[in-house]
């Protein structure tokens, strides 16, 4: 009885939510090697090494602005001696807009203005987290989509589970020579279950995306009391303005970052936005991942760090439960183990895509089986009857 229960379950989740999974998957699947094609694809995205100093934040936002006159400077970002220098440009409103220039950062040559609305990758992140609508629309489908389908893992578990010794032994492989319905069952049984651990990590850090009480809830029970949401502090207007020799406060704040970070791989300085904005700085040692960055905050006017009460400070300020919240994003991605990673879970990514589609199949053909018994038995009931009459 309570088997016939899970079945049931299993089967009408499934069907409402299997699209939205199929899709999940597929997306899943094109974004997990983004930054190796996008090496591959876009070479303005590198220059050739110099031995030569770098140009600072203020003379690169003033090229960025030369070519997007009118457009809000979001921060400007160092990525290596051998990449290009990006200026972005980002806002939501009035306007919403999300431009990059990337700049030879030795030379200041422009190598392009991308408008990342239109880009591939963009469009297909928008989907894979909206669905291509309004955030407060898609952002909640897309989690509760996710949510639906770690119970499936989880009833498909115990529909998979053995019952004897005699069917163990057909639930880890699939019978290649057998009836395609067969092939099929076991394609949604076996890859299923090899696929459900990896699946549920996958699931469970898109839950951490998709749902403020999800993450509150891992990092609570984590141990952590930080916040998780980002928060700027803010700047002391009442404070007078320090002599920085001449020179912009960002530009200050990028030469004490190169100091302070001789070997990271990325640098990132945000302009102030208002008079009491910070100005923000990042460096991230490995370009690959981002949850060692550390994220740090200047008082535009006295320079002074401002210190902040969540999880996006210094990563030697961060502790587990704040560390498992940072490295949410690349364990969903499988960046944090590197290339391995990334072929994992493109494959429990399509695994994931492919249940939806299977355990459909299975459906389709039980419900043919159960009508065309219910003819058969109507025809068995009319000749009976026809039997007895002649009779």
């Amino acid at each position: 009885m309570k088997r016939k229960i899970i079945i049931q379950i299993h089967l009408w989740l499934g069907l409402a939510s299997g699209l939205v999974v199929l899709f999940l998957g597929i997306t899943g699947c094109i974004l997990s090697f983004q930054r190796e094609i996008e090496n591959a694809t876009q070479p303005y995205r590198f220059v050739e090494e110099r031995n030569a100093e770098m140009l600072a934040p203020s003379v690169l936002k003033g090229i960025g602005k030369a070519q997007l006159p009118g457009k809000h400077l979001h921060a400007v970002l160092y990525d290596g001696k051998t990449h290009a220098a990006q200026v972005i440009f980002f806002q939501f409103e009035p306007e919403s807009y999300y431009h990059v220039v990337y700049v030879n950062p030795y030379d200041g040559q422009v190598l392009k203005v991308k408008d990342m609305d239109k880009d591939f990758f963009r469009v297909v992140t928008m989907g894979h987290y909206y669905l291509w609508l309004p955030e407060h629309i898609g952002q909640p489908i897309v989690a509760s989509a996710t949510l639906v389908f770690v119970i499936l893992m989880i009833t498909g578990l115990i529909l998979w589970w053995p019952r004897n010794k005699a069917a163990r032994k057909q639930r880890f492989t699939i019978k290649w020579g057998a009836t395609w319905k067969r092939r099929n069952y076991d394609l949604h049984n076996v890859l299923g279950f090899y696929m459900t651990w990896i699946a549920i990590i996958l699931a469970c850090t898109g839950l951490v995306m998709g749902f403020q009480w999800f993450a509150k809830s891992v990092h609570g029970i984590a141990g952590g009391e930080k916040q998780l949401e980002y928060a700027e502090p803010f700047s002391d207007t009442t404070k007078p303005s320090i002599d920085l020799g001449g020179l912009p406060v960002m530009d200050v704040v990028w030469h004490k970052m190169k100091k302070e970070y001789p070997t990271a791989e990325i640098i990132e300085v945000h302009d102030a936005e208002t008079p009491l904005s910070p100005i923000a700085a990042n460096a991230n040692p490995d370009r690959e991942t981002y949850w060692q960055t550390d994220y740090r905050y200047f008082d535009q006017y006295t320079m002074e760090e401002l210190p902040v009460n969540h999880v996006f400070g210094r990563y030697k300020d961060a502790v587990t439960a704040d560390k498992i919240i940072r490295m949410n994003y690349d364990i969903h991605t499988g960046a944090i183990l590197g290339l391995p990673g990334k072929i994992l879970m493109f494959c429990a990514s399509l695994i994931a895509a492919s249940l939806p589609v299977t355990g459909f199949y299975i459906w389709w053909g039980k419900r043919k089986k159960k009508k065309s018994q219910m003819r058969m038995a109507k025809v068995v009931v009319i000749r009976q009857q026809e039997v007895e009459a002649v009779i």
